[in-house]
């Protein structure tokens, strides 16, 4: 593939992506072309498993954690997708500490995390913003 798409899927820009190449620091084997064009030689990510993701925002809620857990994993069992990680977490409020849904974002195994709650979903889309920056 091409260096800028390349590039594009790491979140990082092309111009970095070029300088990394240059610098021969690139994490993966490049090939520059006779017409200025620089290829990739990187395997595509193949979609890896699911992680199931459960949260509240209290202690007193910690019960919900199990049968939250047991839906996702009924609905994950009932499409067939293959289930590689499970977490629970509690934590308040949308800036509180997200350790685990960080480490299953970092997972390369995991394609798909599941949640049950919108709110779970955008603040898993959050920290998926913040592992970026």
């Amino acid at each position: 593939m091409k260096l800028s798409v390349w590039a594009r899927r790491q979140g990082i820009g092309s111009k970095t992506a070029w300088r990394m190449g240059k610098d021969g620091k690139m994490p993966v084997p490049v090939e520059p072309l006779p017409t200025g064009t620089v290829i990739v030689h990187a395997e595509e990510r193949q979609p890896g498993g699911v992680a199931l993701y459960a949260r509240v925002s209290s202690a007193d809620q910690k019960a919900d954690l199990d049968r939250q857990l047991a839906r996702l994993t009924e609905s994950a069992l009932a499409k067939r997708l293959p289930i590689v990680d499970a977490l629970k977490e509690v934590g308040s409020g949308m800036n509180g500490p997200r350790k685990g849904l960080l480490r299953i974002l970092r997972d390369p195994k995991v394609g798909v995390i599941l949640v049950e709650h919108r709110g779970q979903r955008m603040r898993a889309k959050m920290a998926l913003e913040a592992l970026h920056e």
